[in-house]
C-alpha cells in the first residue's frame, strides 16, 4: 500500500480519514513496527496491523476519533496482547491513530506527491495541537541504527518512519490461460507487475491496480528497462519467444528470479541453446523451470498460477532475507533452482 496517496484519496472521498500506525513492538506480535492501514468514517479500510482482535479494535478506535472532529486528532494506544486482548502474542504494541480532515489536505498532497516519487522518509514530532507533525528528511537525519525498519522512534522522542513501495517487480510474458490465472493470483500480493503479450486483445478488459500490461511487439525490450531486482516470469505462446526472452533476462544477469513454464524435455532444449550462445553456467542454473510447485500436481490454470505465485513469494522472501544478512556485501540471495510446473 501506498501510504500517502492513499491517504489522499480517502480524503477526497470521504471528508476524513484516519492512519492506524503500529509505531513500537515489544516481543511478539501480529505485525512489524510500520506495519499500517488507512480508514474511512464508515469503517471501510486498505492495510493491515495484523488482524485478529487488534485491528477490530484499531478499528474502532479510529472511527471513534473520526467521529469527534473537535477533539485531539491523536491518540495513543499501549496494548499488551495478552492480557488486554487475549492473543497468544506475548508482545506489547504500541498504536497511533491520526485524524485526518479537509484542513489537512494540502500537507497530505504534498507527503503524497513525495512518495510518488520513491521512498519518503519523514521525521514526525507532536506540535502544540498534539498532532504529529512530519518533515521530509533524506542523507544522515535519515539514518542511524534500524533506520531501514519503516517506523523507528529516536532518543529525542521524534519518529523516524519511512514510507515506501516494497512490491517486488515482476515481468511477467504472456497473456494465454495459465498467464491471465496467475495475473488474477498475483493481484493481493505484493508485486508490481508488467504483463506483456505482442496479441492485441490478449489481455483482460479488468486487471488489478498493481499490474500494467502491455502490447508489445518485441517483449524482449521490456527486459531492457526493467530494475536489476525484477522476477522474470515467462509463458507465451510461443516457444521460440520464449527462449528469447529466457535468454535476454539470462544475459543480462541480474534479475533474482527467471522462471519459465515447460517440461523437462523443454527445459533441456533450452538449457543447450543457452550453451551454445555462450552463457555461463551460473546463470544457467538460476533457470527455473519447471516453474511453480511439484507438489502441486493439478493442471488447472488457477491451480498452476497458484503455485507459480507461491513460488515467487518464497524467492521474494529468500531475496529478502539475503539482503538483510548481507546487505554491506550488496549480496542477494539465490532463489529456488527447481519448480514443478510444465506446460
Amino acid at each position: 500500500m501506498t501510504v500517502w496517496p492513499t491517504i489522499a484519496r480517502f480524503l477526497a472521498d470521504h471528508g476524513a480519514t484516519a492512519l492506524v500506525t503500529l509505531a513500537e513492538a515489544v516481543g511478539s506480535s501480529p505485525r512489524e513496527p510500520g506495519a499500517r492501514m488507512v480508514v474511512a468514517p464508515d469503517g471501510r479500510f486498505t492495510g493491515t496491523i495484523g488482524g485478529g482482535a487488534l485491528e477490530w479494535g484499531a478499528l474502532a478506535e479510529a472511527q471513534a476519533l473520526l467521529a469527534a472532529p473537535k477533539g485531539s486528532p491523536l491518540r495513543r494506544i499501549d496494548k499488551a496482547l495478552g492480557p488486554d486482548l487475549g492473543q497468544c502474542c506475548g508482545g506489547r504494541v504500541t498504536l497511533l491513530i491520526e485524524r485526518f480532515g479537509p484542513a489537512d489536505r494540502a500537507g497530505v498532497e504534498a507527503l503524497a506527491a513525495a512518495e510518488r516519487t520513491g521512498d519518503l522518509v519523514t521525521v514526525a514530532s507532536i506540535d502544540a495541537e498534539g498532532r504529529l507533525q512530519r518533515r521530509i528528511v533524506s542523507g544522515a537525519d535519515a539514518a542511524g541504527p534500524g533506520a531501514e525498519a519503516s517506523c523507528r522512534r529516536r532518543d529525542d522522542g521524534s519518529l523516524v518512519e519511512r514510507f515506501a513501495d516494497s512490491r517486488t517487480p515482476l515481468c511477467l510474458f504472456g497473456a494465454g490461460h495459465v498467464g491471465r490465472a496467475l495475473a488474477a493470483a498475483l493481484a493481493p500480493l505484493p508485486f508490481r507487475v508488467t504483463w506483456a503479450d505482442p496479441r492485441r486483445g490478449a489481455f483482460p478488459d479488468q486487471v488489478a491496480a498493481n499490474i500494467h500490461c502491455v502490447a508489445e511487439d518485441d517483449p524482449v525490450r521490456i527486459l531492457v528497462g526493467a530494475p536489476p531486482s525484477a522476477f522474470v516470469a515467462v509463458m507465451t505462446h510461443s516457444h521460440a519467444l520464449d527462449l528469447d526472452l529466457v535468454i535476454a533476462a539470462s544475459s543480462q544477469g541480474d534479475f533474482p528470479y527467471v522462471g519459465l513454464i515447460g517440461s523437462a524435455t523443454k527445459r533441456a532444449r533450452f538449457v543447450a541453446a543457452m550453451r551454445k550462445m555462450g552463457l555461463p553456467a551460473d546463470r544457467i542454473d538460476r533457470l527455473v523451470c519447471p516453474i511453480g510447485l511439484p507438489e502441486i500436481a493439478d493442471k488447472d490454470p488457477a491451480a498452476i498460477a497458484t503455485g507459480i505465485a507461491a513460488q515467487l513469494l518464497i524467492a521474494r522472501e529468500a531475496v529478502r532475507a539475503g539482503a538483510r544478512s548481507s546487505a554491506a556485501r550488496n549480496d542477494v540471495a539465490a532463489p529456488p533452482r527447481r519448480g514443478g510446473r510444465h506446460g
